[in-house]
């Protein structure tokens, strides 16, 4: 997987170390709700031409990420195309590997009603919508480099919009290994382009739906800055962004509690959503 359109906000504005750690989060949040736990990374970087200083933060970047997923960076390549990219311009895509007892693997016909759908807080965008978010910024004549008292005072839109994608696999890996022989957790979901709809109903078999309850989780400002800037329908919104909400579990009710105390207790900001319920494999919203 890849970081997207993302890289072009970090290109203009020559901040390079972030976009490493969104790489590795695309691919092992993916990689973990399969109940997988990685094991190593390799990324792919292709640009117009190599500026040292600027490699080396990037490839940093992913270093780092790799540490806070607890996968080894075990290798990589370094592509110059200059007929490709246009000078500054660059992209970034990866691969990850992770390991699971079959037994362990994540089932959706698991899911049964009654399961409690827990939702974990995103950073911000993540590393999705920002085709729309640059042309937010374009047609609103916002200033990258500026700050804005209704975002964060103490930080330009810049910083806001590059705020790494959250790394779920650790806390996610360390909550499975805590249940090693029962199977709490009967789905799981990365939360990215196409929402909590999109997302969510691929963890889902076909005889459940999830019912939401729309007002149970914190909306990050940067969601109704992009909204009021860019006049967008709430639809939209929700279809495009992850609106707060970058991982989802559903877990079973006997057990609900205990994980969202462990996973709070690790770090994480957890909302419960709503609960599974007979259907036709939808996510609902009431």
């Amino acid at each position: 997987d890849g970081v997207g359109t993302k890289v072009k906000i970090a290109a203009d504005m020559q901040v390079y170390h972030t976009v490493g750690i969104d790489l590795v989060a695309m691919n092992v949040n993916d990689l973990v709700v399969q109940g997988a736990e990685p094991l190593f990374f390799l990324d792919y970087l292709g640009l117009h031409r190599v500026i040292p200083e600027q490699t080396a933060a990037m490839i940093e970047g992913v270093a780092k990420g790799c540490e806070i997923a607890g996968c080894a960076l075990i290798g990589g390549e370094c592509a110059e195309m200059p007929d490709v990219y246009a000078e500054g311009d660059f992209d970034m895509a990866g691969f990850a590997v992770g390991v699971v007892e079959l037994r362990r693997a994540i089932n959706p016909e698991r899911c049964a009603p009654g399961d409690v759908v827990l939702g974990l807080a995103s950073s911000g965008c993540h590393s999705n919508g920002y085709s729309l978010v640059r042309k937010v910024v374009e047609h609103a004549g916002l200033d990258l480099g500026a700050t804005y008292p209704d975002l964060d005072p103490d930080r330009t839109l810049a910083h806001v919009l590059l705020e790494p994608t959250r790394i779920y696999a650790e806390p996610i890996v360390r909550l499975q290994r805590g249940y090693s022989v029962k199977n709490v957790i009967s789905g799981m979901a990365h939360i990215t382009g196409g929402g909590l709809a999109d997302n969510l109903a691929r963890a889902l078999s076909p005889r459940v739906d999830a019912v939401l309850d729309a007002g149970s989780w914190t909306i990050p400002p940067v969601f109704g800055f992009l909204q009021r800037h860019g006049r967008i329908a709430d639809d939209e919104m929700a279809r495009v962004f992850n609106m707060g909400v970058g991982y989802c579990l559903i877990a079973k009710p006997a057990f609900a509690g205990a994980i969202q105390r462990k996973l709070e207790r690790m770090g994480e900001t957890v909302f419960p959503l709503g609960k599974i319920a007979r259907g036709k494999g939808r996510v609902r919203f009431k």
